[in-house]
């Protein structure tokens, strides 16, 4: 399968699951580490003008948005964005859809802020850093900067079914219809994933939780 299909393939997945994805933040095991990056979050974000990668169905969008100047939140797919537009908001939030891989319909906007939410590991390792440059291209000097992400963890993670030959993992996952789709799931170490950022990326910090862990830094 080629890269171009890989994302393709996971889209599709993900608005087939959009009506019930956030199923995932309701296992037991994750609710201490989710309460304490939600409550993190306002503090990073205050007072920012803040571009928001892949939004999906907008689980982390009120929390980051608590404080924020202006939030905009992106996502390819209009179903899961839909899902999120339901959310009670603050009102600083608004919405586009967007591809992440161009950002071409955001026009000239910059931004002093950027974050994503379980993203990162769905980005092909050898677009990562060409993602990155496009990224940070949006963003004025000295912007913050927070990924945040998923941890293996082999008690609650689904199983790794295979790699391939550039590196990335994946995933079986199947559908509440019976449906089976392989996802690209890549799981980087704080050294790789400090080492994609590329030169601007000053102060990186790496937080670990037990099931997530978030990479933050500023632009030079």
């Amino acid at each position: 399968m080629s890269r171009a299909d890989v994302v393709a393939a996971m889209a599709d997945y993900y608005v087939q699951r959009a009506a019930y994805y956030e199923r995932v933040y309701h296992k037991p095991e994750r609710q201490t580490d989710l309460r304490a990056m939600e409550a993190w979050l306002p503090d990073v974000f205050e007072g920012r003008r803040v571009l928001e990668i892949a939004c999906g169905t907008g689980w982390w969008t009120p929390h980051g948005a608590a404080r924020a100047a202006s939030w905009l939140a992106t996502d390819l797919n209009p179903e899961t964005m839909a899902v999120a537009q339901r959310k009670p908001l603050p009102a600083c939030v608004s919405f586009e859809a967007v591809d992440a891989y161009t950002m071409a319909e955001l026009g000239t906007l910059t931004f002093d802020a950027a974050f994503t939410g379980c993203w990162w590991s769905h980005v092909p390792l050898a677009r990562l850093p060409g993602w990155l440059d496009l990224l940070h291209a949006r963003l004025e000097p000295g912007a913050v900067v927070v990924m945040l992400d998923n941890s293996y963890v082999q008690t609650s993670s689904t199983p790794i079914s295979r790699r391939d030959a550039e590196g990335n993992t994946y995933q079986d996952r199947t559908l509440d219809d019976g449906s089976v789709h392989e996802v690209l799931k890549n799981f980087p170490t704080p050294d790789e994933a400090c080492a994609m950022l590329g030169p601007r990326a000053r102060e990186p910090r790496w937080i670990a939780h037990e099931h997530y862990w978030i990479l933050q830094y500023r632009l030079a």
